[in-house]
């Protein structure tokens, strides 16, 4: 038997205002534009975020991504990052500051759910 191996996925989100992803997927969660791509000056943008392990593909392009998917994202120390977005006082998403498994919708409807690797389920 052939050995395969396989990378960790990476969720493609579709985006319809790139300001507003930037100002939730940067600003408020803290992800770090990796890269940008697009075919042409007018054309969709294409752009990888990443925080902590996590990658996410963030797309303008019709057919990319449904509104309403859920990423579910395990990692540690999620009360932490909880209390780090608390913290920021955003308008739009305040979880709750103990909070081990927190789920934020972003603005195009897709939501994130944190939990931290240590809850048993």
């Amino acid at each position: 038997m052939t050995d395969v191996t396989f990378e960790p996925a990476i969720p493609v989100l579709r985006i319809y205002d790139i300001a507003k992803a930037k100002e939730f997927y940067v600003d408020f969660l803290g992800f770090a534009i990796d890269w940008e791509h697009r075919y042409g000056p007018d054309f969709p943008l294409y752009m990888q975020v990443s925080r902590g392990g996590v990658k996410l593909h963030l797309s303008e392009h019709y057919g990319d991504g449904t509104p309403g998917s859920v990423v579910y994202i395990r990692g540690s120390n999620i009360a932490a990052f909880a209390k780090e977005l608390n913290d920021k006082q955003a308008r739009f998403a305040r979880p709750s500051p103990t909070d081990t498994a927190p789920k934020i919708t972003d603005p195009f409807g897709n939501v994130l759910r944190f939990d931290d690797a240590t809850n048993t389920h």
